[in-house]
């Protein structure tokens, strides 16, 4: 009989290792266990069905303030496994009932495994969002854009009558130009950072009331970056920052973090 049986409680797991994990005695790993499967070294913890069972779990991620605590301590253990192991992130919340369904899974999905394995090993995820001030980019348009800045030119050089409706073209064309340039500079930092990465991942932009910012979202990704290149990468986000911060764009970034973005496991055929 599998020890989760015995005590009524389900396997909670945080990830899977390359090598045996060193699980020290401290509060951070306080709980957790080490199953080995062959190769892989499988990090979990006993948690209570009255927490964890399906419909429970589902209760408790309701609950916005149990929801981050508990997240948030899922990705600080697999972020302290990261110093020592490569590692293969589950999401927060799996769990499985017994030891033997977690074997089953792991034998199921073991060339994967394998392969994830090849892939992020000596790489690590470094999230990326980058943000525009549309009054800033306003402010700074006729030095970003021939366009208006050649109507400018017309305007100051007509008569009120004219100008007058000049400055009612220059304030469509501004619109369409600021929406251009937050495009063509998304585009640009997806690019400059893709160089510095062996995998990318798009996710979706979020709106103001999920990121809880005034300015606008322009690019949400994650890049899959060799741990000897983290540094260029870095400097290459300082950069940017410097060059395009007055003209309105902001660089948020998130790292180093568990490839979550970049795991894809499949079936064993």
């Amino acid at each position: 009989m599998s020890p989760a049986t015995m005590t009524n409680d389900l396997i909670y797991v945080y990830c899977l290792t390359n090598s045996p994990p060193e699980l020290h005695e401290n509060m951070e790993f306080k709980g957790l266990k080490s199953h080995s499967f062959g190769d892989f070294h499988v990090v979990i913890k006993y948690v209570a069905e009255s927490e964890f069972s399906e419909e429970n779990l589902k209760q408790n991620l309701s609950d916005p303030e149990w929801k981050e605590s508990n997240a948030s301590n899922h990705v600080e253990v697999i972020k302290m496994l990261m110093n020592e192991n490569t590692v293969i992130p589950f999401r927060f919340g799996t769990i499985f009932n017994e030891v033997e369904s977690l074997k089953k899974f792991i034998t199921d999905y073991s060339d994967s495994l394998l392969e994830n394995f090849h892939h992020i090993g000596g790489r690590e995820e470094w999230g990326v969002k980058v943000f525009y001030d549309r009054k800033l980019l306003s402010n700074q348009i006729d030095e970003l854009s021939e366009e208006t800045a050649a109507l400018e030119k017309q305007i100051m050089a007509s008569s009120p009558g004219k100008a007058f409706l000049l400055k009612r073209k220059k304030s469509e064309l501004v619109e369409n130009e600021m929406d251009r340039i937050c495009k063509n500079y998304g585009q640009n930092y997806f690019d400059e950072f893709k160089k510095l990465s062996i995998s990318t991942y798009l996710n979706n932009l979020l709106p103001k009331e999920f990121t809880g910012r005034e300015d606008t979202m322009i690019l949400n990704a994650a890049f899959l970056v060799n741990k000897s290149n983290a540094n260029d990468f870095i400097n290459t986000v300082d950069a940017l920052r410097k060059k395009d911060g007055n003209s309105g764009f902001f660089i948020e970034t998130k790292g180093p973090e568990p490839p979550f973005s970049f795991v894809n496991l499949k079936e064993n055929q």
